[in-house]
């Protein structure tokens, strides 16, 4: 049984963006050497995701506007009790509450195991700090 852990960070600059980070996922299982087995990916704070879908521009764009309808962002305690704390991300925690905290993803033959158009995309929320991303993997 092989187990390989890889940490990624983020700081996006934007308060709501979308990073593609297939291709950090895919280097991190060909250095785990697992050939058959799971892939976790889980954003490790509360006002970010991982998630997978397709890359598509207009498809992030509509998940942004989406977003933004249901949980539009006000920094006033007025709108979100959390932000009475002296936080001003209340927002942000229902949109990672709505996009998912993590994902797996099989490997299989020492690759991720997709559909169609699938990648995983990290979720921010709450820019302007850095974040982190696990990324485990144990198999064979």
């Amino acid at each position: 049984m092989l187990s390989h852990t890889k940490y990624l960070t983020m700081k996006v600059p934007e308060r709501m963006d979308f990073v593609n980070i297939t291709g950090d996922v895919e280097k991190a299982v060909k250095e785990s050497r697992v050939r058959e087995g799971l892939c976790l990916v889980n954003a490790m704070h509360i006002t970010a995701s991982v998630f997978i879908n397709d890359d598509e521009p207009g498809l992030h764009e509509d998940y942004k506007r989406w977003l933004e309808w249901l949980a539009p962002y006000d920094p006033s305690p007025e709108r979100y009790h959390h932000n009475r704390t002296g936080e001003d991300n209340g927002d942000a925690h229902h949109k990672r509450q709505v996009m998912g905290r993590e994902v797996v993803v099989a490997i299989t033959d020492g690759k991720l195991d997709f559909g169609p158009w699938e990648q995983i995309f990290y979720g921010e929320f709450d820019g302007h700090r850095p974040k982190r991303i696990l990324i485990k993997l144990i198999g064979e």
